[in-house]
């Protein structure tokens, strides 16, 4: 059976219990399709980037699916009738994400010691561009030499 991803934005004046209800409906619904939901995360309560229907917030939750696209029409069928829901989206991969999704993941600790370890500054650098560099006269006398022809 196909892959597919399935993000939806709900309202944000409903209770993140009842989100967790529409979630647990489309899972029902893909079930009784014959598919199944391999992995749902409630990202919360998020600020959108421009207001829909008056809502400057939305309860995000991601549904990884594996089932046939009937049900998946189903589904979308089912989120288009729903009031509660702001926007969907559903895209088919080629392979479900194992572990937590981007937006899940915790972000990786920055350190300076691990960027200039890992960076090298001569890459790219030749001995001929350093030589070009080593005979650029500063702006400063440039500019000066400029008010002198005046």
């Amino acid at each position: 059976m196909p892959f597919y991803e399935c993000v939806f934005i709900t309202r944000q004046d409903i209770p993140a219990n009842e989100v967790d209800k529409l979630a647990d409906n489309f899972a029902d619904i893909i079930s009784a399709e014959g598919g199944k939901v391999t992995k749902r995360e409630n990202w919360g309560l998020r600020q959108l980037a421009y207001r829909i229907q008056k809502n400057r917030k939305g309860h995000y939750v991601l549904l990884n699916i594996d089932a046939p696209s009937s049900a998946v029409k189903e589904m979308e069928r089912q989120m288009r009738i729903n009031e509660n829901l702001l926007r969907f989206m559903t895209v088919k991969v080629e392979a479900l994400e194992e572990g937590p999704s981007a937006m899940m993941a915790k972000p990786r600790d920055y350190k300076e010691d691990d960027a200039s370890e890992s960076f090298d500054f001569d890459a790219g650098f030749h001995s001929e561009d350093t030589l070009e560099m080593e005979n650029i006269e500063p702006v400063e006398n440039i500019e000066s030499e400029e008010n002198n022809d005046k």
